[in-house]
């Protein structure tokens, strides 16, 4: 093995070590400086974020917007008022909002409750008994709050108020229609509203 290593006045350094030659050639200038550049804002970056905390890193920045969020969503819950027996009857009555019930319905409760209502896992909704209580505010504080030792999901953080209200609304016309295939009844009977 023979090493040797040549210096020109004008060009690389050449090495031959057994038999191969190679060549040391310099990196090109505008290479390294966008090498240096990007060494250095990585530096600037990490002590603006992390260091001396100039700028909000993005979970903080993400805990920010989020809690603004949700305090435009608790305004908003206010201004609509409180959810109530009447309310909801009056919402069971209107076509639009029956329709966007039975939307979420389908996409959201059909799981456990069958697509026509009668039962699956959960129980049936159509029949006069009612587990947690068949008057429109308990349907809607069900399906808001959920009844977690039960398996039900509290489905009012995920949809919002205006959804729940109508998945409530679809569920008060499905109460009573007693469809065929059902589920047994489970809970106690319910009187009416």
């Amino acid at each position: 093995m023979t090493t040797k290593q040549s210096a020109t006045a004008r060009g690389p350094v050449t090495h031959e070590v057994d038999g191969i030659i190679e060549e040391d050639n310099e990196l090109p200038k505008w290479w390294v400086t966008a090498l240096m550049l990007c060494i250095g804002f990585g530096i600037a970056y990490y002590m603006a974020y992390s260091m001396y905390g100039i700028f909000d890193t993005p979970s903080v920045a993400f805990e920010k917007e989020s809690a603004i969020a949700r305090a435009k969503e608790a305004e908003r819950l206010k201004a609509e008022g409180p959810v109530d027996k009447a309310a909801l009857l009056l919402l069971s009555k209107d076509s639009a909002t029956v329709a966007d019930g039975a939307q979420v319905f389908t996409t959201t409760c059909a799981v456990c409750h069958a697509a026509n209502g009668g039962g699956g896992i959960g129980p049936n909704l159509t029949d006069d008994a009612w587990m947690h209580g068949g008057s429109p505010d308990a349907i809607y504080k069900t399906i808001n709050e959920g009844v977690t030792g039960k398996g039900m999901p509290a489905w009012g953080p995920q949809l919002g108020s205006k959804r729940v209200k109508a998945a409530a609304a679809y569920v008060i016309t499905l109460r009573g229609t007693k469809v065929a295939g059902g589920k047994e009844a489970q809970g106690a009977p319910f009187e009416g509203d």
